[in-house]
């Protein structure tokens, strides 16, 4: 099989993966992972879990979420059905970006996939009803270093595209980067 073609996205180190898709009459097929062929294109991450999540309505937004160290996770992304915005965040407090937002559309449909890498903040919003998301986790989930940062954070100013997005509980309740113990 041919190297996925790798694409960089404003913040170097986000990665935007699009495999080679075989398509005929009949449908297609692709090969979404492979780490021989992740790592000969500069990713090197030894992924241990798998985690998907359903969104019911158009305008759900999750995030900004991240773990902090020693838990901090790095994260393939795909979208299986619908389409969202995708958002990170860099949140190293020695980079030149710190605090600064890329984000991309992805769909079900283009195959891509984004590589965060530890050291970053991510949420989306779904821009169409049942949008389901698969990630590859190199670490395990761990509540005690789990954080959020609010979604609508001004000294962020991420441009989601929405006004009123539909939250959790939990995102509604998050602090902002400032007052945020990120630990990167």
């Amino acid at each position: 099989m041919p190297l996925p073609k790798v694409t960089e996205l404003e913040l170097n180190e986000i990665k935007i993966i699009e495999p080679k898709v075989f398509c005929d009459a009949r449908g297609y097929s692709c090969e979404m992972f492979s780490s021989a062929d992740l790592k000969a294109v500069g990713i090197d991450c030894k992924f241990v879990l798998d985690y998907q999540s359903y969104s019911k309505k158009k305008g759900t937004l999750r995030g900004i979420h991240f773990q902090n160290a020693p838990s901090a996770q790095a994260k393939i992304m795909r979208v299986l059905t619908g389409s969202l915005r995708d958002v990170v965040v860099d949140l190293r407090k020695n980079s030149p970006n710190y605090g600064k937002w890329t984000s991309i559309v992805l769909s079900a449909s283009d195959f891509k996939q984004i590589f965060i890498p530890r050291g970053f903040g991510h949420g989306f919003v779904t821009l169409e009803d049942n949008t389901t998301v698969l990630y590859k986790l190199d670490d395990y989930y761990n509540s005690e270093t789990a954080r959020t940062i609010r979604w609508n954070d001004p000294e962020i100013a991420i441009d989601w595209q929405i006004d009123k997005p539909i939250i959790s509980e939990r995102d509604a309740n998050a602090v902002s980067l400032n007052e945020c113990d990120i630990c990167f």
